[in-house]
């Protein structure tokens, strides 16, 4: 043979088949049988069952077998001469956790290869592998003299290997990664990160109203419902993380090199907006929400069991603040999550012990300044802890089914104190998803009515539109037996996420209450709500509903929204909520019109307040107190005579500082505009973009750590160092100033 006789051709066997058959003598194959033995190995490399393979000294193909050359489409003498190595390509999906040595390595080592598997390089997206065997070769005077080895195709085992390595690390019902690898990735990616001083977000998802979907619609509808939510995720996401679904309703984000609130508070609205949008489901409409936890490595947690528990607080504190919403993890959670669980406690008792009470804020016709109708909102005066804001207390009665108590207690109080009002007056009750899930509800307005003496047509049930989740024609029987009471129905918080005009065709509302999201910044320029709002208002008009805007605070928001056709307006620019004694003494005095009263114009929100921070100005750190705090400026006490355009930097304490300019001062007050806007921290409050990185503190000796609370040497100049400067302002004592 031209190619060194390695092997027979089958041609030398032919005559070796007939002395193998010779009558029913055992005729064994001995070594020195020549013919049969090549014979069967043609039969098995005819087979397909494997093949042989041969080099030279240079790597290069002396032999092999046609069936292996026929595997590749090729005929054997093309392949002859070419480098053994050409056949196969670096597998760039291998197992992450396999690190096999290079076919080129070990032949150029001269190593044994014993079972290694290589991808066959087929010039098509086709994925073929083999595993492949062979020695090196010496000849008499011990010089290399190529190698001698085996091969068979070992794709379907592969396959099957990666199918159960998927089904391991994946979901098998969304076909995202599972707990499982989201663990074992961001465990890989933080300790990367942290030697790269590199920064990694991680948002926590959880759904709400998941459940009733389940209940209503079933298992399978549930299931189907989690693999659309995977899609939209998929889509939001792209290619800046890697999503996971922990198991249940449970999602995770690792968004590797992102530390900006703006932007991660952003994401994580427009995926709350996205996930909220309806789902259509074997011909059924749902539709749920989601709330985010969100932590960033290192300022929340350097590793993964830390990082993972700092999210799951601010997740906690998501849902707390009435879902549908993102947090941000900061260090005062750990006390709120033990606050959260007194306040599930103390609730219990809370209406047994008469701390409960109903205060009404007027709602106020746009034309005649008059009172039209009076929204009845609960109020809880705790004992030791003050009053506590209703969004603290009712998403925590919600949770624990408190809601159907509370909810009672409130339309039986509304209904007797609404019998008193005087004239065409009528009160509005909130109505929570809860209560409306529940079939005795008509049964308990009714009873309502009835114990009050109170006509159905002085009462509104105010809905919201997260009660059409998971089986809408139930939500429209309910409020066909609720109409039949002859009660108003209003829907609540209009354009909030769940908006759709299908609502508006089908239920019998009488009115459509305007998010005060919606109002807020209205004036502003290149603010589109105003457009949102007429056509609210349009619609209303044509379907003959009243159309009350909430939340208005600023006269120019009031004298545009009368302009866009509302007829109703409720919010502090009228009046606050009031004790009903209050407003039936005025009402005794004949006073039912109200005088709108408050800012000229919208300005962004301030929050006031009573706070002590530092601020830092050249080599020098003061403590002042501020008194309140909007996105671009803040108002701070406690440094006497700092002039106009003075910069100086805030320090808010947990690594975040900003840059800022005094605007106005007097005396021991200044002004100030920031250079970078705060961004909102998801529940209702203000952060920076960015914080003082955990790393520049290691550098300056501290041990690197997720953030601490407080303020850092690092912040706030070179304290006790030789060389400073005069203070350039004095500081008034703090001690002396009065809350």
């Amino acid at each position: 043979m031209a190619i060194g006789g390695l092997f027979s051709k089958r041609g030398e066997a032919r005559g070796a088949k007939a002395s193998a058959r010779a009558g029913d003598q055992l005729m064994p194959i001995s070594r020195q049988d020549a013919p049969r033995r090549l014979a069967m190995l043609d039969q098995f490399e005819d087979s397909c069952l494997g093949w042989f393979w041969a080099t030279d000294a240079n790597g290069r193909l002396i032999y092999l077998s046609d069936s292996a050359a026929g595997k590749l489409s090729k005929q054997t003498d093309e392949l002859l001469g070419t480098a053994l190595s050409s056949l196969f390509v670096l597998d760039h999906d291998a197992d992450e956790d396999r690190a096999e040595r290079p076919l080129g390595f070990l032949l150029s080592a001269r190593n044994s290869i014993a079972d290694l598997a290589v991808r066959v390089a087929t010039g098509d997206q086709r994925q073929v592998w083999w595993s492949i065997s062979g020695k090196p070769q010496y000849d008499a005077d011990g010089e290399f003299d190529g190698y001698r080895g085996s091969a068979k195709d070992i794709t379907a085992i592969r396959e099957t290997q990666r199918d159960a390595s998927r089904m391991a690390q994946y979901d098998s019902l969304t076909g995202l990664a599972n707990r499982h690898r989201m663990t074992k990735r961001l465990t890989a990616t933080l300790t990367a990160y942290k030697a790269a001083r590199r920064s990694c977000a991680l948002m926590m998802l959880d759904l709400d109203r998941f459940k009733q979907v389940n209940d209503t619609l079933g298992h399978p509808a549930g299931d189907e419902l989690l693999k659309q939510v995977a899609q939209r995720l998929q889509r939001i996401i792209g290619k800046q993380g890697e999503i996971g679904r922990l198991g249940g309703d449970e999602f995770q984000i690792i968004l590797p090199d992102m530390d900006d609130r703006g932007v991660l508070g952003e994401l994580a609205e427009r995926v709350i907006q996205m996930v909220s949008q309806p789902y259509s489901i074997d011909g059924s409409r749902a539709i749920i929400g989601t709330s985010v936890g969100i932590a960033v490595a290192p300022y929340d947690g350097l590793e993964t069991e830390e990082l993972v528990g700092a999210a799951d607080l601010a997740l906690y504190a998501s849902k707390g603040g009435g879902r549908g919403q993102f947090r941000f993890y900061s260090s005062d959670l750990k006390d709120g999550a033990k606050l959260r669980r007194q306040i599930e406690e103390d609730l219990r008792d809370a209406l047994a012990a008469g701390q409960l009470t109903m205060h009404y804020q007027p709602i106020i016709r746009t034309d005649t300044h008059r009172v039209a109708s009076l929204e009845a909102l609960m109020r809880w005066e705790h004992p030791d802890r003050g009053w506590i804001s209703p969004a603290d207390f009712i998403p925590i009665a919600e949770e624990t089914g408190l809601i159907n108590e509370l909810g009672e207690f409130a339309l039986r109080q509304a209904c007797a104190d609404a019998v008193q009002l005087p004239g065409d007056i009528y009160v509005a009750v909130n109505i929570s998803a809860v209560q409306f899930a529940n079939e005795n509800l008509p049964r308990i307005v009714q009873s309502a009515l009835a114990a009050s003496g109170l006509e159905p047509e002085y009462l509104e049930l105010e809905i919201t539109e997260s009660v059409f989740i998971g089986d809408e024609i139930s939500a429209l029987k309910m409020f066909r037996q609720l109409k039949k009471l002859g009660v108003r129905l209003a829907l609540d918080d209009f354009g909030t996420g769940y908006s759709s005009l299908g609502y508006l065709r089908h239920a019998p509302f009488d009115k459509i209450k305007i998010d005060k999201s919606f109002v807020n910044g209205l004036t502003e320029p290149d603010n589109n709500n105003s457009a949102i709002i007429t056509a609210i208002t349009s619609l209303a008009q044509a379907l003959r509903m009243d159309v009350v805007a909430e939340g208005v605070e600023a006269l120019d928001e009031l004298e545009l929204l009368a302009e866009l056709g509302v007829s109703h307006i409720q919010g502090w620019v009228y009046s606050k909520a009031q004790l009903h004694a209050d407003l039936m003494e005025r009402f005794a005095d004949g006073r039912f019109e109200f005088e709108a009263e408050g800012p000229a114009k919208h300005r962004a929100e301030r929050k006031t307040m009573f706070r002590r921070i530092g601020v830092i100005h050249e080599d020098h750190r003061y403590e002042v107190v501020m008194r309140n705090l909007s996105k671009t400026g803040a108002r701070i006490e406690g440094l006497l005579h700092v002039p106009e355009g003075t910069q100086l930097v805030l320090d808010l304490g947990d690594g975040q500082l900003i840059v800022a300019t005094v605007r106005r001062a007097q005396e021991h007050w200044q002004g100030l505009e920031f250079e970078d806007s705060l961004v909102s921290d998801g529940a209702g409050g203000l952060c920076t973009r960015h914080r003082v990185s955990p790393y520049a503190l290691a550098a300056a000796g501290m041990p690197l750590q997720a953030l601490p609370q407080g303020s850092y040497p690092l912040v706030g100049g070179h304290a006790g160092m030789a060389g400073m400067s005069r203070p350039a302002f004095m500081q008034v004592d703090l001690s002396q100033m009065r809350s």
